[in-house]
């Protein structure tokens, strides 16, 4: 009975620990939601499967502030960048201005980045974009954007 106990206090701690650090640990990055800080994958990446996970009031290189899915189904034909660049427009841009209670196009410190299904994740019916803030210059910041 005793060895039993045991085995559930370390299983407990794993799991405690896991949702206390997961703002420190590496994850997936369509487990993003509005809110969470990362830093930014490495320049040139074109497929972003992890980031690494950061507290907003630590250094981090950009914050999530918009989720949401493409229209359409894996039934449907991949979006152009034309396409993708229009649902960006009309959804992550004003969702920013929400989010941040800043107009984007009126500074020049912040740019607007996201994440898209690549066309095999589209064809399995994932069609999750993230939006995400960072700073034009990509030096990492601190603090929340959120609210202004």
């Amino acid at each position: 009975m005793r060895g039993i106990a045991i085995r559930i206090g370390i299983v407990a701690i794993f799991i405690i620990g896991g949702l206390v650090f997961r703002q420190f640990l590496s994850g997936n990055a369509g487990d993003l939601k509005a809110g969470d800080c990362f830093d930014l994958p490495a320049p040139g990446t074109e497929t972003v499967k992890d980031v690494q996970h950061r507290p907003c009031d630590q250094d981090h290189g950009a914050e999530v502030f918009f989720v949401g899915d493409y229209p359409g189904s894996g039934s449907d034909p991949y979006p152009t960048d034309d396409e993708m660049i229009a649902f960006l427009t009309d959804s992550c841009l004003p969702a920013y201005t929400t989010y941040s209670k800043t107009d984007l196009t009126t500074q020049d410190t912040y740019d607007v980045g996201w994440f898209q299904p690549t066309a095999e994740g589209w064809k399995g019916s994932d069609q999750s974009v993230i939006c995400y803030v960072y700073r034009l210059d990509e030096t990492k910041f601190k603090g929340s954007l959120k609210g202004g």
